[in-house]
């Protein structure tokens, strides 16, 4: 099992900034990609970012040049540093772990931004 714990989300003005962190434990050496979903109110939970094992980073359109995704395998934590926040930003942050024990998937208890415009 994976367990992650999800922090750093809060109220911020447009434009401002903010980092999210997620520290996993349990069967951390299993591993593989993690990543930041998100869901706004009344909307589907969609990728914001993600990391390979490795540090390949993939990124959701809306998000590109302004959030960067970060791995330490080292402290077993993965960041989302998010840049010129948008009041469209505003969503639940969830963290994922995608593992190679059962089930596979490892989701966060998730963490709030609320972007003021």
């Amino acid at each position: 099992q994976v367990q992650l714990a999800e922090s750093g989300g809060g109220l911020v003005q447009a434009g401002g900034s903010l980092r999210l962190s997620c520290v996993a434990s349990g069967s951390t050496n299993s591993i593989n990609a993690m990543g930041w979903y998100r869901q706004a109110p009344g909307k589907q939970r969609e990728l914001v970012a993600a990391i390979s094992r490795g540090g390949r980073t993939n990124y959701a359109d809306s998000v590109k040049g302004r959030f960067t995704i970060s791995r330490d395998n080292a402290k077993n934590t993965v960041y989302l540093h998010m840049n010129s926040l948008k009041p469209e930003d505003t969503a639940a942050y969830y963290c994922n772990a995608d593992a190679q024990v059962s089930p596979y998937s490892f989701w966060g208890q998730g963490t709030q931004v609320t972007v003021s415009s």
